[in-house]
């Protein structure tokens, strides 16, 4: 696994790295020493994994994950664990506290590992490419970061039956959550496969995925019923090509 190291403190970022290099499955490629540094790193080397840190001067860890478009695979580490456990208090990844025990390491790249050899090929080779192509859309297989308050999130596209326009802000819908980012739904919707998505109406985009029914509704529209309940109007200009897009 190629591994980037993000600290802003020199002595972390080098036993850290003296660590990892006591693990086979672990080659590290690079490191950073704060935010904008790192998403340069991170375009450049395309690590399989990074080791974050999240308090770091002027952009968190957190903040670096939030301006990303799609996420890679974290590991935290971090020496506030009450913050830790109280940023992920759903979908947690891995964190690691300071100082690093070298069995715990040990333990998150187990872990990991077994992540990425879970992947189907096809599902590497677009993570891999993510952040060469900046055209690239983002599909089902891609995980975002959804931080909003204290709370945040690792979601995994496929996971994400609706998108809601609130505003100058996007609800998401996964789960039981129905997180607040600060997005254009138009931004999004030019992000997102739309062999995947389809642009329901002003106020919402859908994952065809979910879709378990259609019915007709008023003017020549539709009303399509998500897995778990949701229903969400199709308008007038979107019905027909919807029903291409769903039709053999």
């Amino acid at each position: 696994m190629r591994a980037l190291v993000i600290d802003d403190e020199r002595l972390a970022r080098k036993e850290l790295i003296n660590l990892l290099k006591d693990i086979e499955e672990v080659e590290v490629v690079g490191e950073a020493i704060n935010v904008d540094d790192a998403k340069e790193k991170i375009s450049s080397l395309n690590p399989d994994v990074i080791f974050l840190d999240i308090q770091m001067p002027e952009k968190t860890g957190f903040d670096l994950l939030a301006e990303m478009e799609a996420v890679p695979n974290v590991i935290f580490t971090t020496a506030y664990d009450e913050f830790a456990l109280k940023a992920f208090e759903v979908n947690a990844l891995d964190y690691l506290l300071k100082p690093i025990e070298p069995e715990r390491l040990s333990e998150a790249v187990v872990k990991l590992s077994s992540k990425l050899n879970s992947s189907s090929a096809s599902s590497t080779k677009n993570e891999e490419k993510i952040t060469q192509d900046d055209d690239k859309k983002l599909s089902l297989e891609d995980q975002v970061f959804v931080k909003d308050g204290d709370r945040c999130w690792f979601v995994r596209l496929e996971n994400v039956r609706l998108f809601e326009s609130d505003g100058n802000y996007i609800k998401v819908y996964f789960d039981n959550n129905k997180p607040m980012i600060h997005k254009s739904l138009n931004a999004l919707d030019e992000r997102l496969d739309e062999k995947s998505f389809f642009r329901a109406s002003r106020k919402h985009i859908i994952n065809l995925s979910w879709v378990e029914g259609i019915e007709p509704w008023f003017n020549g529209g539709l009303v399509v019923t998500l897995k778990g309940g949701d229903r969400i109007e199709v308008s007038r200009r979107q019905a027909a090509r919807f029903k291409d897009m769903m039709s053999l």
